[in-house]
Order: structure tokens, then C-alpha cells, then sequence
């Protein structure tokens, strides 16, 4: 791939923006899927720019086909596949006209999509899935690069789930905000727009090429790893992705990765995951919650699992405070004392002070006990800096990525950027309790003369490396 395809594809993106308010991500995630070869359902009410940005796409590639209609209960297949061919009947044959139609278009715009019959469906989801359309006797090649669908609402009957799992991008739509309204009334760049420059345009051998590079990238351990924690957590939403959207969806990662010029999908890339699994905007909501708090956070160093752990060396440095031990004398017997024990427990009438027994003191650690605790702390303070560390990384690279990338959503962005700072603060306020923690067991009542036994391991959950 030549080294400034990132370039132009973000000026593909900006020429694709102009005139458009708050419609970035939905911009970028149309163009990434078509660029994977996948499709994009839009989700939301009329005049949400819906057709807008299907007309933009397709001016991207270079010698595109469009083809656009809105389908009601009453439309008929001649409306999306061609008219049939009187001639091959008279011959008795089956075949349609596809000239101008959805069959040999190269980007289409399918809107109210789920408001056909299942006949028209059916014939769909082959030519979505293997861009191949059943005209006759025989499959004819489609040479379709992306198709967006627009739909208010998604129906639940199991042709139109089926339908719906073809399009890997899941993208809800609404009106403007507050803040863009006026952006919307002042803009003339919808009216006006002419489209991007031919030189930007994308031919069939770049995204050829395109495609090579992403099939010969390999996924991280990192993000499979992640990937499959994502999967077991869908379970308990519960969450249904098939198995043939989890591989669209690692595709699409690869061509992401690809075509900002990176050797690899980076561990941000998956901040695309919301509108590639959850199917409408709730849901989405969900997965940017689970992904905003766990990228970049590995469970072991979690700021509450670090937690217990300091807590338990706490909890250990107050028991071996207030612990006890019997108090002997020379002679082996339980001491007596007067004046001492009598200042101890406190005279209020001032009376003599009687002998009384004391049975037990304070207890004294020798430097063998305490040296140990202190290597346990040392220990884990030397984990928790690195833990420290690598959040450090991780933050430097989440902000490496999101200046270089075209996809990545800053809202998203900024949410996982939030989580990385509060858990780097988190774990640096649990390396002054373990500091503090340390500096207790040094200050513990020493014996005379180390008794040479060491102490029992604080009892914690294992950290993982």
C-alpha cells in the first residue's frame, strides 16, 4: 500500500464532513465498513442525513455504480433487482434486466429496508453476504462494494434478525443537539457539495491492495484476549454476537489497522466494538461502559483487587500492634509489679500501690520477623511501580493512537483516557499505603534477641504477573 493512502483517506474524510453536523463517526464507520467490504445500517427518524451519507459514499470509489430506493410492503423484486427479460421467457427462460439495478451497483442506499417482503429479503441476504444474485438458472457476480441500509426500527421475526446480522455496522442516528442546531441552520455545505476531488478517489486494485495487507496482519494476544473476555461477558447481558460476526468483525479491525498504515490492530481499535455487536443504541451504551473501564487495565492490577491486597498487610500490621504476649520474670513466673502497674491501670483515689500480677505485655518482633514483612511489602511495591508503569504506557499510547487514527471516537476516547488517569491515581495512593504500611512494621516493639523464627506469608490473593 503506497505510504500516503492514510493521508488521502483522511482527506477523503474531511471532503466527505463538510456540510454535515454532528455526523463524524457516522461517517468514518460507513466508510471503514466499505472499505472492509461490509455493510452499515443506519437506525433513527427521517431527516437525520440518512441517504446523505450513502450519496457521499459512494463518490469515494472511483467509477461507482449507485443505486437507491425505499422500499414499503408493497414493493415488488423488479423495484431492486431489474425488470424480467421477455425474450428469455419466450425462450423459457427465468431472467431479469439488471442493468441500472441493486445487482450490478457498486455502492447502494436501501432505505426503510426491513419494510420489504421475505421474498426480496431472501434474495438480499445473498447478494449482501456473497455479492452473487440468483437471475435465472444461473448466480450472477455483483460487484458490490457497500450497501447502507436505513431503518426507525428493527423488526424481531427471524428473517429480519437474519437480515440484520449482514450488516456489521449498526449505527443509531438522531436529530442534531442542542449545541448543533445552529451549525445546522447556518450550513450550506449539503446543498452545495460537489463531492471529493478525483485524485483522492479509491480504485478497485487499491482496495485490492487494500485487502492484501489486512489478511496478512496478525491480531495481538493482547486483544484476543480481551476479545474473548468481551464474549463471556455478553453472556450475562445477555448479549447474542454469531460466530460470523465475531470474524467480520476481527476483518474489520485488520483493514482499521491496515489502512492507517499500522503493522497490527492496537488494543484502542476495539473501541470500534459498540456498533459492530450490540444492536441498537442501550446496548451499545453498555459495551462503551464495559470497554471505557477495562482497556488498558489488566484485572490484576485492578485498582480493587491492589486494594485488597494492601489491605491485607494493613490488617496484618494492627493485629501484630495490638497483639499480646504472658510476661515472665527471670525465674519463669508471671510477673509482679507495684508502682509501674499502678501508674498503668491508673489510681483515681491515690491509694499505695498493692503488688498485682501482670500477665501479659505488649508484643516484641525479632529482626527476623520484621525483616520478612519488610521484604513482602518491598516486594509488592516493587509490582505495584511497575503496575504504575505500564499504565503510564498505556496512556502515552492511547494518546500516540488517537492523534494517528482516522476511526477511533473521541468521546470513547476521552472516557478510556479518564478511567487510565483515575487508576494510575488510584494505584499511586495504594503504593503510599503500602509505603505507610512498611514503615509500621519497622516501627514494631523489637526484642532484645531475634528469635530467629519468621512470620507466617500476609495472606492475599496472588497477583498475576
Amino acid at each position: 500500500m503506497n505510504t500516503d493512502f492514510p493521508t488521502r483517506l483522511r482527506a477523503l474524510l474531511d471532503a466527505l464532513e463538510t456540510g454535515l453536523v454532528e455526523r463524524r463517526q457516522s461517517v468514518r464507520l460507513c466508510l471503514l465498513a466499505a472499505l472492509a467490504g461490509e455493510h452499515t445500517l443506519l437506525i433513527g427518524p427521517p431527516g437525520t442525513a440518512k441517504s446523505e451519507l450513502a450519496r457521499r459514499l459512494h463518490t469515494v470509489f472511483r467509477d461507482a455504480r449507485y443505486f437507491e430506493r425505499l422500499l414499503t410492503r408493497f414493493s415488488v423484486p423488479e423495484e431492486l433487482f431489474g425488470p424480467l427479460s421477455i425474450k428469455a421467457l419466450e425462450e423459457d427462460r427465468y431472467e431479469r434486466h439488471t442493468a441500472g439495478f441493486l445487482p450490478e451497483a457498486s455502492v447502494a442506499f436501501i432505505d426503510e429496508v426491513f419494510k420489504a417482503n421475505s421474498a426480496i429479503l431472501n434474495a438480499l441476504l445473498t447478494l449482501l453476504n456473497e455479492r452473487e444474485f440468483d437471475n435465472g438458472s444461473g448466480r450472477q457476480a455483483c460487484p458490490l462494494i457497500s450497501a447502507i441500509g436505513a431503518t426507525n426500527d428493527v423488526p424481531e421475526d427471524e428473517v429480519g434478525e437474519a437480515f440484520f446480522d449482514r450488516f456489521l455496522v449498526r449505527l443509531p442516528i438522531s436529530a442534531v443537539s442542542a449545541d448543533g442546531f445552529r451549525a445546522l441552520l447556518d450550513a450550506n455545505g449539503v446543498r452545495d457539495w460537489t463531492g471529493p476531488p478525483a485524485e483522492l478517489r479509491l480504485d478497485a486494485a487499491e482496495l485490492a491492495g487494500l485487502a492484501r495487507e489486512a489478511a496478512a496482519i496478525a491480531l495481538p494476544g493482547e486483544l484476543v484476549a480481551v476479545l474473548a473476555e468481551l464474549r463471556q461477558h455478553f453472556a450475562t447481558l445477555p448479549l447474542a454476537v454469531s460466530d460470523r460476526r465475531w470474524v467480520k468483525i476481527v476483518w474489520l479491525l485488520r483493514v482499521a489497522a491496515a489502512s492507517d498504515g499500522r503493522a497490527a490492530p492496537a488494543l484502542w481499535d476495539l473501541l470500534l466494538l459498540p456498533w459492530l455487536t450490540a444492536p441498537d443504541a442501550a446496548r451499545q451504551a453498555q459495551v462503551a461502559d464495559w470497554l471505557a473501564a477495562r482497556l488498558g487495565v489488566r484485572e490484576a492490577f485492578s485498582p480493587a483487587r491492589l486494594t485488597r491486597v494492601v489491605e491485607a498487610f494493613e490488617g496484618q500490621l494492627q493485629a501484630e500492634l495490638q497483639a499480646n504476649d504472658l510476661d515472665y520474670d527471670d525465674s519463669g513466673r508471671l510477673k509482679f509489679s507495684s508502682v509501674e502497674l499502678a501508674e498503668e491501670i491508673g489510681d483515681a483515689k491515690g491509694g499505695s500501690a498493692a503488688p498485682r500480677m501482670i500477665y501479659s505485655r505488649r508484643r516484641h518482633y525479632g529482626a527476623t520477623h520484621v525483616n520478612a514483612r519488610i521484604r513482602q511489602i518491598d516486594e509488592l511495591l516493587v509490582r505495584i511501580a511497575g503496575y504504575a508503569d505500564e499504565i503510564g504506557r498505556q496512556r502515552t499510547g492511547l494518546a500516540d493512537f488517537a492523534r494517528r487514527s482516522l476511526w477511533l471516537n473521541a468521546a470513547l476516547t476521552a472516557r478510556a483516557e479518564h478511567n487510565l488517569a483515575t487508576t494510575a491515581a488510584a494505584v499511586d495512593l495504594l503504593a503510599e499505603r503500602a509505603r505507610a504500611a512498611r514503615a509500621g512494621f519497622l516501627d514494631l516493639p523489637r526484642l532484645e534477641h531475634d528469635n530467629g523464627r519468621e512470620p507466617e506469608p500476609v495472606a492475599h490473593e496472588d497477583l498475576a504477573a
